[in-house]
């Protein structure tokens, strides 16, 4: 007999998706109805590892594709229901503000920062070509990493030598605001090389759960300049005190409905977010509660397109895109030591109660109010995800695109991953399945919908599917997609000596499965 163990073990070997959400679609002219399984798409291994492998080739696709360019990329637009990821605008002034809305501090740089060239930002996102003495022309881009200071001596298995002396709350504050000084970095850089830098980067953590980041950068830029750029980056924090709680246990501040906030045991109104920062706007001598800066460990290689290092360096990119933060080296069989385990409780209880954001509830342990107060905010419990133990103050986006690295969308390029197996099906005359048959746009005759798509309850629905069976079926839809695939690329590849004919290209991995 087939356990579920068994049967999600082969889902995996075929890269189906092994946690589907399901729904029950109805055919309202026929009146058949059917179970049909979703993908869960998660980018996690340890959620659903075919799910995540299929998300992180895609992104092998997408990097690919917009390293290199010869041709200035489409302008994307943005679009509500597929954004591209990351930063790609200018965020004002080298100092932040306060709050973006209406405060704003100065904007001269910091005195121990060394300044910058400030060159007009031209248009053009495609890097410089260069010519050999022979003639020959070369359009390199670059593979740039980029990591945060030291917090203490670690070994070589990245815990800490002495972790009563490690700076666990520099670490956790470094984690929380890291997507702002990666931010400033592209904005600066932008700045000093006079050209609008495009970039694919992924934020990793390192063996001592520090955040790095590797990205591809499409053009060559001067190594000496990129030093200077990461040594004049930083982004500071300008927040009321947050490094000793006021309230804890049981004296946390509580809702008082009739003065509108939180009140402390003995009944005084806590400052609001906005007095707190004007009390902080009023003190001259004010210093930012944090100030973010890289670490001296910088690597920059050259990388030339089509070459063999060109390939490696976009695994390498996305190598670790399925892991959590809090265990990237991990897998299965993977048992961390009791020192690792410390670590990562230490540093998860640091970032349990550090304010993420300025609507945070972990503001009540310091005496202030979040932003947007409401009722039923409490210490510890922000919903925020860089609060999680898998995070570990991580809270943003693993994977940053700058908006025109390829100027398409991300469900464009899954698009075009699909195209492919259809191309390569319908030059060897292989007929596809109906893969839109139960379209949300079909009509029946009487112009309505003529599918009816309703969630299934596992809790609710009797006559459910067993997991199993559900999970069979998609294999064998899989593996059918799978050997249709493999003999139309064996049907339309060229003979042996004959460079004529032109095979389909084929993308990496398992065929993609086309659109349901």
């Amino acid at each position: 007999m087939l356990t579920d163990e068994l049967v999600r073990r082969a889902a995996i070997s075929y890269g189906v998706c092994v946690r589907p959400v399901l729904s029950r679609v109805t055919d309202t002219v026929t009146g058949e109805s059917r179970t049909v399984p979703i993908p869960c798409g998660a980018t996690r291994a340890a959620v659903c590892p075919s799910c995540a492998e299929r998300a992180r080739r895609l992104r092998m696709q997408q990097c690919r594709e917009g390293w290199h360019l010869a041709a200035e990329p489409p302008v994307l637009e943005p679009s509500p229901d597929d954004a591209p990821e990351g930063d790609d605008g200018d965020q004002g002034d080298d100092d932040d503000g306060i709050d973006d809305a209406r405060r704003v501090r100065s904007t001269r740089r910091r005195e121990d920062v060394p300044d910058l060239p400030r060159l007009p930002i031209s248009a053009h996102t495609v890097g410089r070509v260069f010519e050999s003495p022979d003639g020959k022309t070369y359009r390199p881009s670059m593979f740039l990493t980029l990591t945060m200071p030291s917090y203490g001596r670690v070994t070589s298995e990245g815990v800490p030598a002495d972790p009563a002396s490690y700076d666990y709350r520099r670490a956790g504050l470094d984690a929380m605001h890291f997507p702002k000084l990666v931010d400033r970095f592209w904005q600066n850089l932008r700045r000093a090389t006079g050209f609008n830098v495009q970039y694919f980067a992924a934020v990793e953590p390192q063996r001592r759960l520090a955040p790095h980041l590797h990205a591809a950068v499409r053009g060559a830029i001067p190594r000496a300049l990129l030093r200077q750029v990461v040594a004049a980056t930083y982004h500071q924090v300008w927040w009321p005190s947050c490094e000793f709680p006021v309230y804890s246990g049981n004296r946390l501040p509580v809702w008082d409905e009739k003065q509108g906030g939180y009140v402390d045991a003995g009944g005084w109104l806590l400052p609001t977010w906005d007095e707190a920062l004007d009390d902080l706007d009023s003190d001259t001598d004010a210093e930012p509660v944090h100030v973010l800066r890289f670490g001296r460990q910088v690597d920059m290689q050259g990388i030339l397109a089509g070459t063999p290092q060109a390939d490696r360096a976009v695994g390498y990119l996305t190598k670790y895109l399925t892991k959590s933060i809090s265990d990237p080296m991990g897998d299965d069989d993977y048992q961390p030591s009791p020192a690792r385990r410390a670590h990562v409780d230490r540093l998860a209880a640091e970032v349990r109660w550090l304010p993420c954001s300025p609507t945070c509830a972990n503001w009540l342990r310091y005496g202030t109010q979040p932003k947007n107060a409401r009722p039923g905010l409490e210490p510890g419990r922000c919903t925020s995800k860089a609060h999680d133990r898998d995070h570990l103050g991580l809270g943003g986006r693993r994977v940053l695109v700058s908006r025109r690295w390829t100027g398409k969308t991300l469900t464009e390029h899954r698009a075009d991953r699909a195209a492919v197996v259809r191309a390569a099906l319908a030059e060897a005359g292989v007929e596809m399945d109906e893969h839109d048959q139960y379209s949300t746009t079909a009509t029946g005759p009487d112009g309505r919908p003529r599918y009816v798509w309703e969630p299934v309850r596992f809790d609710r629905d009797a006559d459910r599917p067993s997991y199993a069976r559900i999970i069979g079926h998609a294999i064998d839809r899989r593996r059918r997609w799978r050997e249709q695939y493999e003999q139309a690329k064996q049907a339309t590849r060229p003979p042996p000596g004959d460079v004529s004919a032109t095979a389909p290209a084929s993308p990496e991995g398992n065929p993609p499965c086309p659109p349901t």
